[in-house]
């Protein structure tokens, strides 16, 4: 069975256990993330004193928390776009995402080359 998606002007098709296993990979992450930020805020909380050491590994657990946060909304939209059926297009060229990278990042909002071009700022 084939997920049809019409987006734009173009349709893309993600087989339906690929979209499952994708989505499934996409609840773990979310559940991790929060699991990860829990434990992180229990480890940043404001101490009383705080010695040079102590200081560090605070900016690095905030650090931690703020790229977590960043993960974690990323998955959030990608299941959204899953709702909404836009999920596999590129935010960019408007064309499907190749499978392989969907199933390396999940989360991707753009195709290989559209990332490369957004990282490269060109």
């Amino acid at each position: 069975m084939v997920n049809r998606q019409i987006t734009a002007d173009r349709e893309t098709t993600l087989p339906l256990d690929d979209l499952t296993a994708l989505r499934d990979h996409l609840l773990e992450q979310r559940l991790f993330r929060e699991a990860q930020l829990q434990q992180l805020a229990g480890a940043t909380a404001p101490g009383a004193h705080l010695d040079r050491q102590a200081a560090s590994h605070r900016e690095v657990h905030v650090k931690l928390a703020d790229a977590a946060r960043m993960v974690l909304a990323d998955v959030e939209a990608a299941l959204k776009r899953m709702d909404q059926g836009t999920y596999g297009v590129c935010h960019l060229c408007r064309k499907p995402i190749d499978h392989a990278r969907l199933a390396i990042v999940p989360q991707a909002r753009y195709c290989a080359r559209c990332q490369h071009v957004r990282e490269d700022g060109l």
